[in-house]
């Protein structure tokens, strides 16, 4: 794992510090586009967060009993309904209608436009939000002297509603100003759901944990005291409508009771009378033990008869409600009487349902999911409540036929009492029962009344809005190493683009993945000299020790050696075949061999050019005459090194190659001479060097760093045509340092000795062994 991080590692540092140069300069531009960036056109935003505590049964959050015996309205939420709700649209429309946010003024800075909710020293409100018509930027002036708004050189007044070009509005002044400003202002006019919209997207409501019931609000604003408002204001909205839906239930209630109470006051006065007018046409008297007995019986059957009764008006009314309902919310029927716990609590559940949904369709789409959940939710309630009232209702008959039967049994043993005795029984019972329901009625009302009384409500404010003190956003450090990261990834683009991109050859192992041919030899960039110019020794140390490591890598210095005719060759002219073969021969006439050096190139004889023979008897005339071989061995100014040039008549001789007087040339020359450098015309022009190559024992292939085509590369290999030429070797030629480092003697950073990790490789061995 070590060993491959420090490849990968060196793999980097090979490949592109070369660049550096690069890199620093990226850097630094991305650094000062960082700062110019923080000090001129980012806006600096403020975290503000609140938090509120929901009483919620389902994780151990409620009531105590005192509380719930008082408030009988009281109903217990769950978390995740409460934070759909605080995030409602209907909830935030009023946030942004009582802020104005619809209508925000900015101030016009130098780079950029900086909201100027704490510094305009006015604010703006319109009359009919929903109508207006959305206007970008309307520039303004505010004269302090005569209370003044200048817009497009009409002035209007403040605290009235005035008619403009953009809606009939109400300017005011800014009771939030901290500061002033000399910026100009301008504001602008957004549709009140866009505001909406976009506050609910910014805003995030969460639970503080699984198991707590502390809901935190976290909202981002530039302007922390309108960030701070909005969520007050949000809080303060929300504490508000569930106030007032409570309210609202039992207001509902205490009416309903008002009016039961009312008649049964009247019906408790009629009793009353008929006592009264009974006793003094009747003259009643006291009733006998037995009397009194059966006179309690029946009255305690008729209570329960009653209480059935009304308990099944209350299961008609329920029913009814269920029935006739059509997901709209409403105010569900008094339960008075009615102490099933199931019932009560899907009717309470329903309710919850309705209201959530009411809610939601007001703001959201038909097919929002969570409308559609929240219908099948209330459609599947209310079969569960209708089966539960059919049950009830079913057992309540039962109950009233048996107290009814009873009631029959002690009617018949009643009529044996005197009739007078009897009546006025009957009266008196009546009463009884209007007293106790009349009772009933009265201990519900002061309930109701109590539930006005303050409490701490459903929900409890833990934090009011509070800002960061400083800026959360834009964070200077990660700005600075996006523009850290955004040079380096530019600058490595920049560089593979460059290296990648390119059709022509760059690295050896291009060259190695194409061919297996070895490479013996990468010669380092030289300038070469102007066309037909003097050869000249070359003096660069570098040069010189790379045709020697050349001829050490080809195994010419061993004492066995015996292939002596090398031909060099290349694929396209300009690959630097003739400056190989020159100081190749040249090297090997320093070391104290005969060199023979033959240019062949006899369309271009540019290396007979450089030793000024050209036009002279040469290789063409020996082929086309009968000279004698020893004729066209020209002596030059360099010890142990001749060459035969091309000849007097330059062109194209491919047909004098075949007419058999190569062979005895090439065995005189290899008789006379230690080598033999065959300089050849490229192979994808003329077919010369294949002719050529049945007389040589080596191949010379040159192929130029970022000049030899890749596809020419690819095409050699696939045509087979490699394989065509006596033992192959490649000499990469003119390598150049990668970037901007000078390498010395061509090492280290250039493009020659790069491989798969990045590391220095070396192509030993003899080339002759190996062919």
């Amino acid at each position: 794992m070590a060993n491959s991080e420090d490849n990968l590692f060196t793999s980097l540092i090979y490949r592109y510090f070369p660049y550096w140069p690069l890199f620093v300069l990226l850097f630094a531009f991305s650094c000062g586009a960082a700062w110019g960036y923080l000090h001129y056109f980012a806006v600096p935003s403020y975290d503000i967060a609140a938090s509120l505590l929901i009483k919620d049964e389902q994780r151990g959050v409620n009531d105590p009993k005192l509380t719930e015996s008082i408030d009988a309205f009281t109903s217990n939420k769950t978390v995740e309904n409460e934070i759909n709700i605080i995030h409602s649209h209907a909830l935030m429309q009023v946030v942004v209608d009582e802020l104005n946010l619809y209508a925000p003024i900015y101030e016009e800075d130098r780079f950029k436009s900086i909201p100027a909710y704490t510094s305009s020293p006015i604010t703006i409100k319109l009359k009919y939000p929903e109508k207006a018509q959305e206007f970008g930027q309307v520039y303004f002036s505010y004269d302090s002297t005569q209370n003044q708004v200048k817009i497009d050189n009409l002035k209007y007044g403040l605290n009235k509603w005035v008619k403009t070009p953009y809606g009939i509005m109400w300017f005011s002044k800014n009771e939030k100003q901290l500061k002033t400003t000399a910026n100009p202002l301008y504001f602008s006019i957004i549709h009140p759901k866009t505001v909406t919209n976009q506050l609910l997207d910014k805003i995030v409501i969460q639970a503080s944990s699984k198991l707590s019931t502390v809901v935190d609000i976290f909202l981002s604003d530039p302007i922390p005291q309108r960030g701070e408002d909005i969520l007050n204001s949000l809080i303060k909205t929300y504490t508000k409508v569930a106030v007032a839906e409570r309210n609202k239930l039992a207001t509902n209630t205490l009416a309903f009771v008002e009016n039961r109470i009312k008649l049964v006051e009247d019906e408790l006065k009629e009793l009353e009378n008929q006592v009264v007018a009974y006793k003094a046409k009747n003259g009643a008297v006291n009733l006998s033990e037995q009397g009194k007995q059966f006179l309690q019986n029946v009255g305690t059957n008729d209570r329960g008869i009653s209480e059935i009764n009304t308990q099944l008006a209350v299961l008609d009314k329920i029913e009814s409600y269920v029935v006739s309902k059509n997901n709209s919310a409403g105010i569900v029927p008094s339960t008075l009487g009615v102490n099933d716990p199931v019932l009560l609590q899907l009717l309470q559940k329903l309710y919850d349902s309705e209201i959530q949904y009411q809610k939601l369709k007001d703001n959201t789409a038909e097919n929002n999911p969570m409308l559609v959940s929240i219908k099948s939710e209330i459609e599947s309630i209310r079969p569960g409540i209708l089966e539960n009232i059919a049950n009830q209702r079913a057992n309540l008959i039962a109950s009233r036929t048996n107290l009814m039967a009873t009631s029959n049994q002690y009617n018949a043993a009643l009529q044996a009492i005197p009739q007078k005795e009897r009546e006025l029984l009957e009266i008196s019972r009546q009463q009884l029962i209007k007293n106790n329901a009349y009772s009933f009625l009265l201990e519900k009302r002061e309930e109701t009344v109590l539930s006005y009384a303050p409490s701490a409500g459903d929900v409890r404010v833990v934090d009011m809005a509070v800002s960061s003190v400083l800026p959360t956003s834009p964070k200077p450090l990660y700005i600075y190493l996006v523009a850290l990261v955004a040079s380096c990834v530019i600058g490595f683009i920049i560089v593979v683009g460059k290296e990648l991109l390119n059709s022509k050859i760059l690295f050896r192992s291009e060259i190695e993945s194409h061919t297996r041919a070895p490479i013996v030899a990468e010669l380092s960039y030289v300038k070469q000299p102007k066309k037909g110019s003097v050869f000249k020794v070359p003096t660069e140390a570098s040069v010189v020790e790379q045709f020697r490591q050349l001829r050490a890598t080809m195994g010419l210095y061993g004492r066995t050696f015996t292939k002596k005719k090398i031909m060099v060759t290349s694929s396209l002219p300009g690959e630097g075949k003739s400056y190989v073969s020159t100081n190749l021969a040249l090297s090997l006439a320093s070391s104290g061999k005969k060199v023979a050096l033959l240019d062949f190139d006899l369309r271009n004889p540019n290396t007979t050019a450089q030793f000024e023979l050209f036009k002279e008897v040469g290789i063409i005339d020996y082929l086309s005459s009968d000279i004698g071989a020893d004729q066209i061995i020209r002596p030059t100014q360099f010890p142990n090194l001749s060459i035969a040039p091309a000849g007097v008549e330059v062109g194209d001789h491919t047909e004098l190659l075949l007419n058999g007087k190569l062979e005895q040339f090439f065995a005189y020359l290899e008789k006379e001479f230690d080598y033999v450098i065959i300089d050849t015309p490229p192979l994808e022009l003329v077919s010369d060097g294949y002719l050529l190559t049945e007389y040589c024992d080596i191949t010379l292939l040159v192929m130029r760093h970022a000049y030899t085509p890749k596809n020419l590369l690819q095409r050699l290999t696939q045509s087979n045509k490699l394989d065509s030429l006596n033992n192959v070797a490649i000499v990469f030629n003119g390598i150049k340092p990668r970037g901007f480092v000078k390498g010395q003697y061509g090492y280290g950073y250039g493009y020659g000795y790069e491989n798969k990790y990045g590391n220095k490789s070396y192509r030993t061995g003899n080339v002759a062994s190996k062919a």
